[in-house]
C-alpha cells in the first residue's frame, strides 16, 4: 500500500507548515534547539490509577545488572509493600536500561500512593477504578467541544470552554451554509454541523466515519455482548443539550457525525450523485489562535472520493440498524443514504483523494479502498441481510478476519471494523465464518501482547514502524482489539492487556507523561488547537480533560518537533507544545478510540479482585536446548508452558551470573534467538513464563552455552575512536568502531572498562550494560552488519564523580582493537 500507516494525513501541512509556524511565532518564542523534554523521575508509573484486581507494574530506569529494592508507601507515608525489581536491560524503543517493579500483590483501594526505587520516587497515584469510570465520559465530552455550527454552552462545559457557534455564515465566517466546490461544480452545499476534525476547522469524511462508527459501536456492543453495561451509556449520562430526550446520549453525539456525512453526499441530479465530498475546509491555513467563529477564510468543498463515500455507506448502514427502534424515520433516511453511497462507490471505485490538496486542510489520501468496500458491505449485510451484500462480503479478500494480517483498524484501514460487526452482530453467515473472524481477532490480539511483552515500557501498537503520527490513537485502537478478544474468548490475558495500555497512556512511558489531558500529575496541556491555545494566549483554555494527544512520532513532521527532538528514540519523540502538531495535535478518531477503550475498561473494572481471580502461575517451562551457536549468538528453544485460566502471554529468557538473573529476551513463543554475545564465553540461561494475570512461573532448569571462539582468520581487526564531552558530574560519549578486518561482521559487541567509577546511563544506537567498571555495548537489531572497512557508531550519557578519564582498551567480539 502506498499510504502512510497510522499517520493522520499523508501530506498534512508540508506545503503550509512554514506559514502556520510563522503566524504562531508572533505569540510564542521557540526555545533553543535540542531542549529535549525532562524525562522526570526514573520511576515510571501509571500516575492516574491502577485498577484493583489487575497487574500493577512500573518501569524503573537503571543501568544496574542486579535487582534493586522498591518500596510502596501510602498517602500517610507508611510502607505497605516492598520487593526487588526484575532486571529487564536495554530497551531499544526508548534507549533506556530498565528494571520492572511488580506490586500486583498489593490491592488496597486508596489515593496518594508513591513507589520508590533507586533513590527516586514516582508521581503519586491511586489504586481505584474511579478515574477510568470518569474518563469514560470525559473522552466522549471531547465531541461536544468539537461540534461545528452550534454554540458550545457554559452550562455543559464551563465558562472557559464556552464559545459561539462557528461556521454559520455569521461574519467573519464564510460558511458552512452554502459552500462552493474548490474546483467549480456549479452548485453549493449546506454542510453545517458535524465535528471539527482536529486543531483546525476542517471536517473530513473518512475521519468522521470511523469516529461516528466507534461511538455507535460502543452502544451496539451493549446489545450483543453478555454483561455489557448499557445503563452507563443511557440518556442523561453526558453533559450535552440533548440529554433528557429519551435517546442514549452517546447516540445523540454520534448522530452529529452521521448527519454531517449525509449532508456531504452529492444530491440526485448532479454529477457524481450519491458520492460524498472528501472534506470541507478553509481555503488556506489559519493562524494560532483562531476560534471557530473568528475564522474569516473562505470555505471550500473537495472533490468526492470513494473512501469518503464508503465511510458514509458503512456508518449510515450501522446507524439504520441501531436507530431502527429509536427513530425509524432517521433510520430509513440513513439506510437510503447508505445504499445510494454504496452504489455510487461501486460505479466509481478508484476516485482517490488528491494527495497534494494541502492548502488549508489535510489530505487523508487513501489509494487502496478494498478495505472500505468490505467494511461497507459488512454493515449493509448486517443491517439488511441482502444477498448482494453477502456476496460482496464473502468474495472480499478480507473475509473471515484476514485483514488483521495487515493491520488492526485506523481511518485508512477499516476492514477490521467490518469484522467486528460480523463477529458481534447476529447475521446470516455460517457459524464457522463467525468463529473464524473471532479467532482472527484473538490471534491478532496475541501478536499485540507479544509485541508489548518485549518492551521496557509495554504497549501494543498496530503499526510498523511502531511510533508514527497519531501513535496514541494507534495504541488505543490496539487496546480495543485486546478488549474485543476478551469479549469473544473470556481470557484474562486480554483484559490485563487493556489496562496495561492505559498504564502507558497514563504515564508509564519514558517521559512520565500522561497523554490524556486532565489526568495525572504530568498531563498533556498544550495540544495543537486553535481554541485550546493557552500557550499562545493566556485568556484561552488548555486542552479539556479527556483529550488524547497524538503522541510520539519518530518521523517528526513539523519544524518545532524537528528542532527540539532531532535524534530522539521512537518512544521519546514527543513534546507538549502547541507548535508541535505532528506529535501533539488531537483528532476525533483518536478520541473515539480512547472513548471506546475507557468505556470498556470502566465496565470491566471493579474496586476489588475479580470474582474468580487467577492465582495459579503458568506451568514451568521445559529445559532450554541450544542450536545455531556462533561466536556472538545462539538460538534457544524449550517445551512450552501452559496456563488454563489466563493463558501464557510470553516468556523471559534470563542470563544467570553469580546468582543474578538478567532478562535478555522476552519472546511470545517458546523460542528466542540471542545476539551480541562474546566469543569463547560460557553463558547460563533459564526461562520463565508469564500469564495474563501477571503471574510468573517457576524458573526452568538452566542450560549452559559456550559460544564459538572469536572471529575467523581475516575477520579480526578493529579500531575505536572514543570522544567524550564532560560537564560537572556528567558526560556524553560518542564511539565510532571501524572493521579493519577483511570480512564483514554480522553482529558486534564492544567491551571496555572505566578507570574512575563512571556510570553509563541512556545509550543510543547500541544496547549498553555495565557490571562494575566493565561496560558492554551490543548492536541494535538494525546496525549489527558492518562490512569490512566500514564503521558503526553509538553513544551514551553517563555520570562521573569529578574525573572522567577515557577508556584506553577496547575489544570487539572478543578481539582487542588497535
Amino acid at each position: 500500500m502506498s499510504r502512510p500507516p497510522g499517520r493522520r494525513r499523508a501530506a498534512v501541512r508540508t506545503a503550509a507548515a512554514a506559514a502556520v509556524v510563522a503566524l504562531a511565532a508572533t505569540a510564542v518564542l521557540a526555545p533553543a534547539a535540542h531542549a529535549a523534554p525532562d524525562p522526570g523521575s526514573i520511576v515510571k508509573v501509571n500516575q492516574v490509577a491502577y485498577v484493583p484486581g489487575l497487574p500493577k507494574q512500573a518501569t524503573i530506569v537503571s543501568g544496574s545488572g542486579s535487582p534493586i529494592a522498591w518500596t510502596l508507601r501510602n498517602a500517610a507515608g507508611s510502607t505497605v509493600a516492598s520487593g526487588q525489581t526484575t532486571v529487564r536491560g536495554a530497551d531499544s524503543l526508548s534507549g533506556d536500561s530498565v528494571h520492572i517493579a511488580d506490586f500486583s500483590g498489593y490491592d488496597t483501594v486508596g489515593t496518594g500512593y508513591v513507589l520508590s526505587a533507586g533513590g527516586a520516587q514516582s508521581y503519586p497515584f491511586d489504586i481505584s477504578a474511579a478515574a477510568v469510570r470518569k474518563l469514560r465520559y470525559d473522552a466522549l465530552a471531547f465531541f461536544y467541544h468539537q461540534r461545528s455550527g452550534t454554540p458550545i454552552e457554559a452550562q455543559y462545559v464551563g465558562n472557559a470552554y464556552a464559545r459561539p457557534a462557528g461556521h454559520l455564515n455569521v461574519a467573519p465566517n464564510r460558511g458552512d451554509n452554502n459552500v462552493p466546490c474548490r474546483v467549480s461544480c456549479g452548485y453549493t452545499m449546506d454542510v453545517r454541523g458535524g465535528w471539527y476534525d482536529a486543531g483546525d476547522h476542517g471536517k473530513y469524511g473518512v475521519n468522521t466515519g470511523i469516529a461516528a462508527w466507534q461511538l455507535i459501536n460502543q452502544y451496539e456492543r451493549t446489545l450483543h455482548v453478555a454483561g455489557a453495561d448499557r445503563a452507563a451509556l443511557a440518556d442523561g449520562t453526558l453533559a450535552i443539550p440533548e440529554r433528557g430526550n429519551g435517546v442514549p446520549d452517546i447516540l445523540d453525539e454520534a448522530r452529529w457525525g452521521v448527519e454531517f456525512l449525509m449532508k456531504m453526499q452529492i444530491p440526485t441530479g448532479r454529477t457524481d450523485a450519491g458520492m460524498v465530498r472528501h472534506k470541507v475546509s478553509d481555503e488556506n491555513w489559519t493562524a494560532l489562535p483562531t476560534r471557530p467563529e473568528q475564522d474569516a477564510q473562505p470555505r471550500v468543498l473537495a472533490a468526492p472520493s470513494t473512501a469518503a463515500t464508503l465511510n458514509l455507506a458503512a456508518t449510515a448502514a450501522q446507524a439504520a440498524r441501531v436507530w431502527k427502534t429509536i427513530d425509524p424515520t432517521f433510520a430509513d433516511r440513513a439506510l437510503t443514504a447508505a445504499t445510494r453511497a454504496y452504489t455510487a462507490a461501486k460505479a466509481n471505485p478508484t476516485r482517490y483523494a488528491d494527495p497534494n490538496d494541502t492548502n488549508g486542510s489535510g489530505t487523508y489520501a487513501d489509494n487502496n479502498v478494498s478495505d472500505e468496500f468490505y467494511w461497507a458491505a459488512a454493515e449493509l449485510y448486517a443491517t439488511t441481510g441482502a444477498s448482494n451484500y453477502r456476496t460482496d462480503v464473502t468474495g472480499s479478500p478480507h473475509f473471515r478476519g484476514t485483514g488483521f494480517a495487515t493491520h488492526g483498524f485506523e481511518w485508512w484501514w477499516t476492514a477490521g471494523l467490518g469484522d467486528v460487526t460480523l463477529a458481534m452482530v447476529p447475521n446470516g453467515l455460517a457459524s464457522s465464518d463467525v468463529s473464524a473472524t473471532r479467532n482472527a481477532i484473538a490471534s491478532y490480539a496475541d501478536q499485540l501482547l507479544t509485541q508489548a511483552n518485549r518492551q521496557g515500557y509495554p504497549v501494543a501498537t498496530h503499526s510498523q514502524p511502531l511510533f508514527v503520527w497519531g501513535s496514541n490513537g494507534i495504541v488505543a485502537n490496539a487496546g480495543n482489539v485486546l478488549a474485543l478478544a476478551y469479549d469473544f474468548t473470556g481470557q484474562q490475558k486480554y483484559r490485563a492487556g487493556v489496562y496495561q495500555t492505559l498504564d502507558y497512556l497514563f504515564g508509564r512511558n519514558p517521559y512520565n507523561q500522561s497523554y490524556v489531558a486532565g489526568y495525572g500529575e504530568r498531563a498533556t496541556r498544550n495540544v495543537h488547537h486553535r481554541f485550546w491555545a493557552n500557550q499562545v494566549d493566556a485568556s484561552l483554555p488548555t486542552a479539556p480533560a479527556g483529550s488524547l494527544a497524538g503522541g510520539p512520532n519518530h518521523e517528526l513532521q513539523d519544524p518545532y518537533a524537528q528542532a527540539q527532538l532531532a535524534g530522539c528514540r521512537p518512544q521519546k519523540c514527543y513534546i507538549d507544545h502547541i507548535e508541535a502538531y505532528s506529535v501533539n495535535e488531537v483528532t476525533i478518531n483518536w478520541n473515539s478510540a480512547l472513548a471506546w477503550l475507557a468505556n470498556w475498561a470502566a465496565e470491566k473494572a471493579g474496586d476489588g479482585p475479580p470474582a474468580t481471580p487467577d492465582t495459579t502461575a503458568p506451568s514451568t517451562p521445559g529445559t532450554p536446548t541450544a542450536s545455531n551457536v556462533t561466536s556472538t549468538g545462539v538460538t534457544l528453544t524449550w517445551p512450552a508452558s501452559t496456563d488454563a485460566e489466563s493463558g501464557v502471554t510470553g516468556y523471559e529468557v534470563r542470563r544467570i551470573s553469580g546468582g543474578t538473573a538478567t532478562v535478555v529476551a522476552s519472546p511470545g513463543t517458546a523460542s528466542a534467538t540471542l545476539t551480541g554475545l562474546s566469543p569463547a564465553t560460557t553463558y547460563t540461561f533459564a526461562v520463565v513464563a508469564k500469564n495474563g494475570a501477571g503471574l510468573v512461573s517457576a524458573q526452568s532448569p538452566s542450560v549452559q552455552v559456550t559460544t564459538a571462539s572469536g572471529n575467523p582468520p581475516g575477520n579480526a581487526g578493529c579500531t575505536v575512536v572514543y570522544a567524550a564531552n564532560s560537564w560537572s558530574n556528567g558526560f556524553t560519549a560518542n564511539v565510532t568502531v571501524t572493521n579493519t578486518g577483511s570480512a564483514a561482521w554480522t553482529g558486534w559487541t564492544v567491551g571496555f572498562a572505566f578507570a574512575n567509577g563512571q556510570t553509563v546511563g541512556q545509550a543510543w544506537s547500541g544496547i549498553a550494560t555495565q557490571s562494575g567498571s566493565q561496560v558492554t555495548v551490543r548492536n541494535e537489531s538494525y546496525n549489527g552488519a558492518v562490512a569490512a572497512g566500514a564503521s558503526v557508531s553509538f553513544g551514551f550519557n553517563g555520570t562521573h564523580s569529578g574525573t572522567n578519564t577515557n577508556p584506553t582498551v577496547f575489544t570487539v567480539n572478543g578481539t582487542t582493537c588497535a
